[in-house]
């Protein structure tokens, strides 16, 4: 529940839309539709999640937006020129350090809400995920290797297009070899979201035991922080690994395009990057 909360404001904040603003304002509203999709509130605890997101989202604007916008400039200024991996996985970093400052102030706006769960949310969530994990098989396990590919392919080359504009067929080449010889397939991925479906359940056992356990708020939340901290640093050493060199594999592989973009290329990139920071800015003033 709270983690897709997470996910909708770092799109938003982050990756950015043809209209920023309305988005991020829309934000209350699209959360709690996404939440009650994922959890099917009642109506007695219908008001009481609304109110727990808007204040989430009050705090945010308040607080992290000015911090994102920040950081949103000086990675405008980064893509000017040619980049490390590890100037790349600086900014990831930061961005992990704001979602552990989101998620401290949205365990405690979501502990009542979470206490008030019953059996009936508990079971719509479970199959909530159950059906998104199928869909999620027959979306990437179909076909044959080249068709796989081929959806990864377009995947990744629609991201890199809403930001550097239509790439170069050396540019198309490198990411395709990009894809090839990234450690990540459909059977890893399979077997990322078996791990994906044990935090889930980590997560509804959590919320179980809170909803049975006559557990204080600060109890709860105590509960709430530990299901994402194992999120986070997952106890097996593999997985960690594993992760871990996923995630400078994507700097490298950024690091290793943007180097080969144009000079158009980077001013396009550097002017979406200032225009969602003019944005956020523009969401923070009176």
């Amino acid at each position: 529940m709270i983690r897709t909360f997470l996910t909708l404001v770092t799109l938003l904040v982050l990756q950015g839309c043809s209209a920023i603003k309305l988005g991020y304002q829309q934000l209350p509203t699209l959360s709690y539709w996404w939440l009650d999709n994922t959890v099917s509130f009642s109506g007695n605890q219908t008001p009481a999640a609304k109110e727990a997101i808007d204040q989430l989202f009050q705090w945010h604007r308040r607080e992290e937006l000015p911090g994102y916008a920040a950081l949103l400039q000086r990675t405008a200024d980064l893509s000017a020129g040619p980049v490390q991996p590890e100037q790349l996985c600086r900014v990831v970093e930061e961005v992990q350090a704001r979602l552990d400052t989101l998620m401290r102030q949205a365990v405690t706006q979501a502990a009542p809400v979470a206490m008030a769960l019953g059996p009936r949310q508990l079971s719509h969530m479970a199959r909530h995920w159950e059906q998104q994990n199928e869909e999620w098989e027959k979306e990437w396990l179909q076909g044959d290797a080249d068709a796989r590919m081929a959806r990864r392919l377009d995947k990744a080359l629609g991201r890199y297009n809403s930001f550097y504009g239509d790439l170069n067929a050396a540019q198309t080449a490198l990411i395709k070899t990009q894809l090839a010889q990234s450690p990540w397939t459909a059977e890893w991925g399979r077997r990322d979201r078996q791990r994906r479906q044990r935090r889930q359940q980590d997560l509804l056992s959590t919320l179980q035991r809170i909803t049975q356990g006559n557990l204080t708020q600060a109890q709860t939340e105590a509960q709430l922080w530990g299901v994402w901290q194992r999120w986070l640093q997952p106890p097996d050493a593999g997985q960690r690994a594993v992760a871990q060199s996923l995630s400078q594999l994507a700097c490298e592989n950024l690091a290793q395009l943007h180097n080969t973009a144009t000079p158009e290329q980077r001013v396009r990139v550097a002017r979406r990057l200032r225009a969602y920071e003019r944005d956020l800015l523009d969401l923070n003033r009176p």
